[in-house]
């Protein structure tokens, strides 16, 4: 953990390239950095992913209106001010990544951090972790 999952209407696939904008996202979580200037998010740890949505309805469906919904879900132990300097700066990235379709059509963007602080079962496997564990 942390992963930033995206959840999007598939009428904004034709002009938003989400593939860059994950790869954004995520090199956003990987320069975040806390008041004592270490890494607030593990770089094996980190996880991007988006998904559209296959049905969806949005406002008074009066118009094409389209959404992006990003929810990043964290363990706990990150101070407030970590948190919501991350937040700032995702939205920042996302609001640049639409913002020729935002001047356009209609989009709404939600973002919102999800910390699990008492967990009932976490568990992981893999081999990334140790790609990035130095001495």
């Amino acid at each position: 953990m942390p992963h930033l999952v995206i959840l999007y209407t598939p009428n904004l696939e034709a002009g938003a390239d989400m593939t860059a904008l994950c790869r954004a996202l995520a090199d956003t979580m990987l320069a975040a950095r806390d008041e004592t200037g270490k890494p607030v998010f593990p770089p094996g740890g980190t996880r991007v992913l988006a998904y559209p949505a296959a049905h969806y309805a949005v406002a008074d469906g009066a118009r094409d209106y389209a959404f992006v919904y990003l929810n990043l879900r964290m363990a706990a132990g990150r101070s407030a001010a970590s948190k919501k300097d991350a937040g700032d700066a995702l939205m920042e990235v996302a609001k640049r990544h639409f913002a020729a379709l935002l001047a356009e059509r209609f989009i709404s963007i939600t973002l919102q951090i999800d910390e699990a602080p008492g967990q009932v079962y976490d568990a992981k496997h893999g081999n990334i972790h140790p790609l990035f564990n130095t001495p």
